[in-house]
C-alpha cells in the first residue's frame, strides 16, 4: 500500500513492486499483519522524516520468515516472528514482504495469532523504552500515563502495572472501566479536569500527546522525577522548565531492538500484556484504517491484514 503524494486517506493506493531480496544480516518476512500507528498517517500527510513520496509506510510486523540473508543465524525460513522495522528509515511494513535485520525481530509468542502480533511492536517498544529504559520505573513508583487508552498508552498501562508501579492514566470518562479492566489503578477524565492541578507527587509521567502538556506535565512530578515525551520535537520551555523545577525531561524516539522485543515476548508469554485490537482491515482498505485511526477515538490499535 503506496503513495505518490502528499495529502489524506484518499492517497493511498495499493501497487505492484518487486519482491525484495534480503541482504547480508537481514530476513525476508511475508507480512501476515501489520498495525497501524499515528506515525503512519502523519507522515502520510506530511512526509515528516521521509520527506516527499514515493513510498510505503508501515513499521509493525508479524509474519512467517521466507528467507535469510547471508550471515543469519537466529531465524530460518518458517519462523513465525513479529518485529519493528527500524523506525523511521526502515519503513514498508504494509505490504506482503519486506526486508529488514534479523535483530529487529524476535520469536512471536505462540499464544497469540498474527494480528494481535502484529499490534504491539511499535507501541510495545515505545512504552518498554520510555519507562523502563528512560525512567528507570520502579516497584512502588507511582506513573501518570496520558491518553491510557491509545495504542501506546494501553500497553504502557500494562507494563508498568508488570513493573509493580501504581498507574495514573488520563481517558474521557467513557474508557474508565476500560482502564480499570488493563490495570489503571486511578483514572482521570481530562475533559472535566485539570490533570495537573488533580495529580500530584508522579515520579514518572509518559507523555504521548506533546507541546503544551509536556511542559504541564512537569507540574505533577516529585522532585527527581521524569517526564518521557514520545514527541522528541517542541519548544525548549520544556527543558527549561524542568531544570526550574528540579525534574527530568526526556524526549525520545523509538528504535528497533530484538531485546526489547524479547522483553515484550515475555510478558505477552506470561500473560501480563495483552493488545487491544480496535479493529482489523484488509491492506486493500488501508485508507479506511487511516481515516478512523486520525478521527482520535479509537480505543488500542488499528491492525491491517495481508491474507
Amino acid at each position: 500500500m503506496g503513495q505518490d503524494v502528499l495529502g489524506g486517506p484518499e492517497v493511498l493506493k495499493e501497487i505492484e513492486l518487486e519482491r525484495p531480496a534480503p541482504r547480508p544480516n537481514e530476513v525476508l518476512v511475508r507480512v501476515r499483519a501489520a498495525g497501524v500507528n499515528p506515525t503512519d498517517w502523519k507522515h502520510r500527510a506530511q512526509g515528516l522524516f521521509l520527506g516527499e513520496p514515493p513510498y510505503v509506510l508501515g513499521w509493525d510486523v508479524s509474519g512467517v520468515v521466507e528467507a535469510t540473508g547471508v550471515g543469519v543465524a537466529l531465524f530460518r525460513p518458517g519462523d513465525e516472528v513479529f518485529g519493528m522495522l527500524p523506525y523511521p528509515f526502515g519503513h514498508g511494513s504494509h505490504a506482503e514482504y519486506v526486508t529488514a535485520p534479523a535483530r529487529a525481530f524476535a520469536a512471536k509468542p505462540a499464544g497469540i495469532d498474527h494480528v494481535q502480533a502484529g499490534a504491539l511492536p511499535l507501541v510495545s517498544l515505545t512504552a518498554w523504552q520510555a519507562l523502563v529504559e528512560r525512567a528507570e520505573l520502579r516497584a512502588g513508583q507511582r506513573v501518570l500515563i496520558q491518553a491510557a487508552a491509545g495504542g501506546v498508552g494501553h500497553v504502557a498501562v500494562q507494563i508498568a502495572k508488570a513493573r509493580g508501579a501504581y498507574v495514573i492514566g488520563t481517558a474521557s470518562a467513557g474508557k474508565h472501566d476500560y482502564l480499570r479492566e488493563i490495570g489503571v489503578d486511578e483514572p482521570v477524565d481530562y475533559r472535566t479536569t485539570d490533570v495537573t492541578e488533580a495529580v500530584r507527587d508522579v515520579d514518572v509521567v509518559l507523555d504521548t500527546l506533546g507541546g503544551e502538556t509536556s511542559v504541564r506535565s512537569l507540574r505533577v512530578l516529585r522532585p527527581g522525577g521524569v517526564v518521557v515525551s514520545i514527541l522528541p520535537v517542541g519548544s525548549d520551555d520544556f527543558p527549561r522548565e524542568a531544570e526550574r523545577l528540579g525534574v527530568r525531561a526526556v524526549r525520545m524516539l523509538v528504535d528497533a531492538d530484538h531485546h526489547g522485543m524479547r522483553e515484550i515476548a515475555d510478558l505477552v508469554e506470561t500473560g501480563r500484556l495483552r493488545p487491544t485490537v480496535a479493529g482489523t482491515f484488509p491492506l486493500a482498505e488501508a485508507a479506511e484504517a487511516h481515516e478512523i485511526g486520525e478521527s482520535g477515538r479509537t480505543t488500542g490499535k488499528l491492525v491491517l491484514v495481508m491474507d
